[in-house]
């Protein structure tokens, strides 16, 4: 989805028919809800793109419509308690970032104010639309539909690397959006490749160190990183780890 058509979406759901409408009653405000930290993902919630978008459609931060930014700084747990104050607040709309935890948390803390998330890979399979067609309820957004696609990582990996008999799945634990669907999708591919798969768990860095570390002792010939908000915000360390333990890996962004 382009950047315009997202932010065309977000003034959507606010509703205003136009900017001299939402001038003329009080200033709404958006809530937008991040996994992430202001250091790590700035653009899209802070001075970048949105807030960019937003202006080019007659919204201006501060005149005529207010955001309230939480940032749960890479702590799933702390996602439910930050969307429970956003609809206490009484904003208009709450957009997330981040993958599938906080739209979940956001879906859990209201039905009522509108929802947009952005870029999950399977919002029909977790529950949080009816469908892509007719999503239904209050939630609404984008999806980058590579759910099903993840298992096509392992077969290429399989493909650079014939002669492994073991790769090694790694997963975030803390991450609510990782459902049988998704490991059931892993262990079939892995199973029609002839190959086993060991799941490694990392909600840390030092943990993700750790499950580096155990490759060798699995006799895993690669590794594939499951799509998780914290893993992907770990790419440098993913880079500087495969050359250490000279293990090919595989990975996308969630």
């Amino acid at each position: 989805m382009r950047r315009r058509d997202f932010v065309l979406l977000v003034a959507g759901a606010m509703a205003p028919p136009c900017v001299a409408a939402a001038q003329q009653k009080a200033m709404p405000v958006i809530g937008f809800l991040s996994f992430f930290s202001p250091a790590t993902n700035p653009s899209e919630i802070g001075r970048g793109a949105v807030p960019q978008g937003l202006y080019q459609t007659g919204f201006v931060e501060g005149q005529n419509i207010a955001i309230e930014r939480r940032w749960a700084e890479g702590h799933y747990d702390r996602l439910p308690a930050m969307a429970a104050d956003l609809v206490s607040r009484k904003v208009d709309l709450i957009v997330t970032f981040g993958g599938t935890p906080p739209a979940l948390a956001a879906k859990s803390a209201t039905s009522t104010i509108p929802i947009v998330f952005t870029g999950l890979a399977n919002p029909v399979g977790i529950g949080l639309v009816a469908s892509l067609a007719r999503p239904g309820g209050n939630i609404t957004g984008f999806s980058n539909l590579t759910g099903e696609l993840t298992p096509k990582r392992l077969e290429l990996l399989c493909e650079l690397v014939p002669q492994a008999t073991v790769i090694a799945l790694l997963v975030n634990p803390d991450n609510p959006g990782l459902g049988e669907q998704y490991l059931g999708f892993m262990q079939e591919a892995a199973h029609t490749k002839g190959i086993q798969l060991p799941v490694l768990k990392a909600r840390t860095e030092g943990e993700i160190d750790t499950a580096f570390g155990s490759l060798g002792q699995l006799e895993a010939g690669g590794l594939v990183v499951s799509p998780d908000a914290f893993l992907d915000s770990r790419s440098e360390q993913f880079v500087e780890l495969a050359s250490r333990y000279a293990v090919p890996a595989s990975r996308i962004c969630s």
